[in-house]
């Protein structure tokens, strides 16, 4: 999949099927199921990190992530997240951190929260240096003590109006594609409808033309409840329950067995 072949999506009115994973084993599956997309998303800070935001992923921390997706999953577009301050200082330290993801990380394209005039100012310098990139728009949780927490955004028509003009701005920057999060579904549509590139939807409502969930929401191997996310199985429950049959096998001695065993060939 390349940059283009989202956009002729888009035209064919074809989903864009989105997961949000970090590691070799999830990727594999995703890339064997064939996912369209793979985000290497700084929520890793507290799917895998346990941190309470994703404020203190690093970039070190996504390079890595993303090599190791990649390494799972060769055929996948990749997207890898830019974390917090590794774009908000100045453009020549946003271009080295974006540059790491693409050649170090050997993700495909770059993701970067907001679309105010200095974040245009900074896409714009990514994409010159030949880095194609995605916006992030409504709940950027980067924001969250701006936004007093994890809270949808664009309830209120200022709020719309404004997010839907950052949209606009962003596809005139030359972003490729566009995540919607938390917003009302009516403003997933209207910005869907307005724009030719592409959106992707998280809680974004039915009308974006494509979606994407993070990998243990998806799973039931996270305690993140939310409204626009849908647990598709629950291993939680089913890894709870096989490590509570082997610490009991290991209690009783029914583990190892017979053919667990090695023996000496003389």
């Amino acid at each position: 999949m390349k940059v283009n072949d989202f956009i002729k999506l888009k035209k064919n009115n074809e989903k864009i099927t989105m997961i949000t994973a970090y590691d070799f084993f999830s990727a594999k599956i995703c890339n064997d199921n064939k996912i369209d997309v793979i985000l290497i998303g700084d929520s890793l800070g507290m799917a895998v990190y346990g941190f309470e935001d994703t404020l203190s992923v690093t970039v070190d921390d996504i390079v890595r992530h993303s090599q190791a997706v990649k390494k799972g999953a060769p055929d996948c577009f990749l997207i890898a997240d830019m974390p917090y301050m590794s774009y908000h200082l100045n453009i020549e330290d946003s271009k080295k951190n974006a540059a790491r993801l693409i050649v170090e990380g050997k993700a495909d394209s770059v993701k970067i929260e907001g679309g105010s005039k200095s974040r245009i100012e900074t896409i714009k310098a990514l994409i010159d240096c030949e880095i194609p990139v995605v916006g992030h728009l409504g709940l950027t949780p980067q924001s969250i003590h701006k936004f007093g927490g994890f809270k949808v955004q664009g309830k209120h028509k200022d709020q719309q109006q404004e997010i839907l003009a950052q949209a606009l701005a962003l596809q005139d920057a030359g972003v490729f594609m566009i995540v919607l999060e938390a917003i009302p579904e009516e403003l997933g549509k209207l910005i869907t409808e307005k724009l030719n590139i592409p959106s992707i939807g998280i809680g974004a409502g039915r009308y974006t033309d494509g979606q994407v969930l993070v990998w243990h929401d998806l799973l039931g191997l996270s305690n993140v409840e939310t409204k626009f996310s849908k647990k598709y199985l629950n291993c939680g429950e089913l890894i709870s329950s096989a490590l509570k049959n082997y610490i009991d096998e290991v209690k009783k001695n029914d583990f190892p067995k017979k053919e667990n065993i090695y023996y000496p060939i003389d």
